[in-house]
């Protein structure tokens, strides 16, 4: 997957603040078929059981999170193959979980919500060779309905839990304002603009992905940040090439006027919408 390994700047973990913490960890075990891994105050959550895609912390005095806030729209976890887009089709149909489906030229995606509201895609990539590039290097990503029957044709057996090559393929954003979200991402953050949805949405990528991260305002135009004491993302981190390019980002957001803490192996800033990123190298 060169999309989601170095120089490629992707999404590597995301914490989650929760209000039930058993009930949350049940979901992503159970339903999505996460491993587990607990602490005394927290649950880190991988597909391999060893690389934490998802930390959930829960809060002490817990209010649960509304759309007329900024903060996350969905968190999309990238299936290795169709197959197994087909595997957990048929689990979450067992299951009588509520999907919506989509065919988006690029990949094919279902959508869920988490038992606290957190939006979840799960998709898988079309060969990268096929998709469509303008000579203004933006990719075709339309929304169509996902062929269900053609497939269920690729199942081949049964679920057995989140493949342990599944990575978080991209985030997307709920915002308050895009001009402001575009100029810190691809001015600070270095990525690219490679599709736009008019004046409401906007996709991001590095390495020629068709996007690491979206952003919409569809319920969030103008809208505040979620409190501290709500539930739903706390933070998400970026994995860069290393730590001169973690430098480099570090200087263009502090120009910029972002305001930055510092981490053992990073640093931490927050996004004009008030989403906490967590800049890592390794």
């Amino acid at each position: 997957m060169t999309f989601h390994t170095k120089p490629a700047q992707f999404i590597k973990h995301m914490t989650l603040h929760v209000t039930d913490l058993e009930a949350m960890t049940n979901f992503y075990t159970n339903v999505l078929g996460m491993q587990a891994t607990i602490t005394a105050d927290e649950v880190h959550l991988s597909a391999d059981g060893t690389q934490t895609l998802l930390t959930l912390v829960p809060l002490p005095s817990p209010e649960a999170h509304h759309s007329r806030t900024t903060g996350l729209y969905h968190i999309a976890f990238l299936l290795p193959t169709r197959a197994d887009l087909a595997h957990i089709f048929v689990h979450f149909e067992k299951l009588g979980i509520r999907l919506g489906a989509s065919d988006h030229d690029v990949s094919e995606a279902l959508y869920l919500h988490d038992i606290e509201g957190n939006g979840i895609e799960i998709y898988v990539d079309r060969d990268a060779q096929t998709w469509e590039w303008t000579d203004q290097h933006t990719v075709k990503m339309g929304t169509t309905y996902l062929q269900v029957q053609d497939l269920l044709q690729q199942v081949n057996g049964e679920w057995n839990g989140m493949p342990t090559n599944t990575v978080i393929g991209h985030i997307h954003l709920s915002v308050a304002n895009l001009q402001a979200m575009h100029d810190f991402y691809t001015k600070g953050l270095g990525y690219e603009v490679v599709t736009r949805y008019g004046n409401q949405a906007l996709f991001l990528s590095t390495n020629d992905y068709h996007h690491h991260i979206g952003m919409n305002t569809w319920e969030s135009l103008n809208a505040p940040p979620k409190k501290p004491n709500q539930t739903g993302m706390a933070s998400y981190t970026i994995d860069t090439a290393n730590e001169q390019t973690a430098h480099e980002l570090k200087e263009r957001l502090l120009a910029l006027g972002a305001t930055i803490q510092p981490l053992q192996f990073g640093f931490s800033t927050v996004d004009p919408s008030g989403n906490t990123i967590h800049i890592t190298f390794s």
